[in-house]
């Protein structure tokens, strides 16, 4: 089989493969687990392989990379205008193989294994800072139903008003609802402090 260019469907177990040589004569039409699939690669010249830019793609083009192998990794969107007819798994995989072989294509760069790091530490502070706003807005609310409102915006004035109505014996709040005012104080002190390492140690895991 003299492949010179492929194109893998990604799933996450299950892989669609399409490969054609140099005349365009398909060569490869096959599924391949996941376990199966850099073992079909090993040892094989050269092949441009095209992939859609989702979830795994990047790891994937790496291994492959380092076979030896020339990977292009492209949006999904610039691929869907070569599906012919109904999309399923074979289609994908042959609409894939034909979009990496067009001069126009727009590609995604592969992400090295320390700018995924980087990638996925801002995700985590990104869904941390969403989180602790929430929190925020939700001790507000609730403290604004007995009466309690917190005039200043921020986090730090969110933990101050929300520690003051704790401490204040006379503002009608019961203890069961201290008790959990206590433990969205708590939390919203988690949080800040996971962004604030995050912030510090930006190599660090922001949830530890």
């Amino acid at each position: 089989m003299n492949i010179t260019r492929m194109g893998i469907d990604l799933a996450k177990n299950v892989f669609q493969l399409h490969g054609v040589d140099a005349h365009e004569k398909v060569i490869v039409r096959k599924q391949l687990k996941r376990a199966q699939l850099l073992s079909f690669f090993v040892n094989k010249p050269p092949i441009l392989i095209g992939m859609e830019a989702c979830g795994g793609a990047h790891h994937w083009a790496r291994e492959l990379t380092r076979m030896g192998h020339i990977v292009k990794l492209m949006p999904p969107q610039h691929v869907k205008a070569y599906v012919k007819s109904q999309k399923n798994d074979q289609r994908d995989a042959e609409a894939i193989c034909e979009a990496v072989s067009r001069p126009t294509m727009r590609f995604v760069e592969i992400k090295s294994i320390e700018q995924q790091d980087m990638q996925a530490i801002h995700r985590v502070r990104e869904r941390l800072i969403k989180a602790r706003t929430a929190l925020s807005n939700e001790i507000r609310g609730l403290l604004a139903e007995y009466g309690v409102i917190i005039v200043y915006a921020g986090i730090p004035a969110t933990q101050r008003g929300v520690r003051a109505a704790i401490e204040d014996a006379d503002n009608g709040i019961s203890y069961s609802m201290r008790e959990l005012l206590c433990q969205m104080s708590d939390e919203l002190t988690e949080l800040t402090r996971k962004i604030q390492r995050s912030d510090k140690n930006p190599a660090s895991c922001a949830g530890r």
